[in-house]
């Protein structure tokens, strides 16, 4: 009965820890969320003012 035990008690706090784990990385994720929707509104932004952004590399300068 006491191994049984020791063991539930190990995987409750196996599983406390993973919980800790999970909140943190669905903080993280929504952190990131919201920072891609910054990014993204800006990147409209600028491309409704028409300042181009980056130059991909086999397209032409705009003096061509």
């Amino acid at each position: 009965m006491r191994e049984l035990e020791e063991r539930i008690a190990h995987l409750i706090r196996s599983l406390d820890e993973l919980s800790d784990v999970v909140a943190r990385q669905q903080d993280e994720i929504a952190r990131l969320d919201r920072r891609v929707a910054l990014l993204m509104s800006r990147e409209a932004e600028r491309q409704a003012e028409g300042s181009g952004g980056v130059m991909l590399g086999d397209e032409r300068p705009p003096h061509y």
